[in-house]
């Protein structure tokens, strides 16, 4: 590679590398309005889409409403319109970010170490994520839509992370083409299936998470450790999990009896101690592992995410379920990701140093 080329790609990687951090901050405030506006009922804030009552903002609509132009099935709660709308500008925003690095890494695939079918992966994604949105609103917060909407925004976000720890400037030190495993090195096989099946059972305990708060079954359980007041509580299962129910129904307050919400929630409960098991063992079989010696941070952030939203859930239970903690709740779960996404990454991409493969 010429010094010009090389000049050329060092600058491009460091604009993606750029545009990847901004993408990260901006997902995460677009997950944390998410959730804000899930928690203080605004998901039918504006009961069309892409606009409001056909109308770019909330002030188009609040005129029409002046005017008795909206329908009295659907009155207009202007502070609820103003939340869902600003969600959906940030979240339009994060698009057309995403299409801009899209655009970046295939117009100078040759300069850069990202593969386009990545970069495709991450359109493709938002894109999807997009649509969810729409039939969130179309379908009226439809319990598998909202909680799909909830996991392929938090992918978005995963993605963005793994690109932006991947991402280094050719030339500068640890070039992302000179980040590899040594296959032959058996130090960091079990730390490797140890954090992927960290990822999975995290995944599922997010989709978890985002059932209970679908269908309103965050309170089904106000008191801890106990729910109810017992170890056990009268709890149906078979109707707690049943994905599929007529879109035309409003979802809006939830629809299922409060045993079917006590079984969500306990499960969810559970969750959280399989998670916590799994993501220790992650975090500690790195720790303990000289050779991975850099990743050492991402596994104490691991640690440190864990305590923190498990400080955060037991908490909202505790002080009643306040709005902030609620809102913070998922936050937790959002930084819990982006920790276990950071371990993976490292214990993936780690090259161990000359002194531990013998170089």
């Amino acid at each position: 590679m010429s010094f010009t080329a090389q000049s050329d790609a060092i600058r491009i990687t460091l604009w993606l590398r750029r545009l990847a951090l901004v993408g990260v901050l901006l997902g995460f405030g677009v997950v944390m309005l998410g959730a804000y506006v899930r928690l203080t009922a605004a998901g039918l804030g504006c009961p069309d889409w892409p606009g409001c009552y056909g109308h770019v903002t909330p002030l188009g609509a609040a005129h029409s409403a002046a005017l008795g132009n909206i329908p009295s099935a659907t009155p207009l709660d202007l502070g609820k319109a103003w939340r869902e709308m600003i969600h959906r500008y940030a979240a339009t925003t994060l698009g057309l970010l995403i299409v801009l690095i899209t655009a970046l890494v295939i117009a100078a695939r040759a300069e850069v170490t990202v593969r386009t079918r990545y970069v495709a992966v991450l359109l493709g994604t938002v894109v999807l994520q997009g649509a969810l949105g729409m039939l969130t609103v179309t379908w009226q917060l439809k319990p598998l839509i909202v909680t799909l909407h909830l996991l392929f925004g938090l992918t978005t976000l995963a993605l963005l992370w793994w690109l932006w720890l991947s991402l280094r400037a050719p030339g500068a030190g640890n070039s992302a083409e000179r980040v590899r495993i040594l296959p032959g090195a058996p130090h960091g096989k079990r730390q490797r299936l140890l954090a992927g099946l960290a990822l999975g059972v995290l995944v599922v305990q997010i989709a978890l998470g985002g059932w209970t708060s679908s269908n309103y079954a965050a309170i089904a359980c106000p008191d801890f450790p106990t729910c109810q007041g017992s170890w056990w509580p009268p709890m149906d299962f078979g109707d707690a999990f049943v994905l599929w129910r007529a879109p035309s129904i409003n979802y809006e307050g939830g629809v299922l009896a409060n045993s079917a919400r006590v079984a969500i929630h306990f499960t969810h409960r559970m969750g959280a101690l399989a998670v916590t098991a799994v993501l220790l063992a992650a975090a500690l079989a790195v720790l303990r592992e000289r050779a991975l010696r850099p990743q050492h941070l991402a596994a104490a952030a691991v640690i440190a995410a864990l305590a923190l939203q498990l400080t955060i859930g037991v908490s909202m239970v505790v002080r009643g379920f306040p709005l902030w903690l609620a809102t913070a709740h998922n936050g937790g779960a959002a930084l819990t990701l982006l920790a276990v996404v950071a371990l993976l990454h490292g214990v993936y991409r780690a090259t161990p140093s000359a002194a531990d493969a013998g170089i």
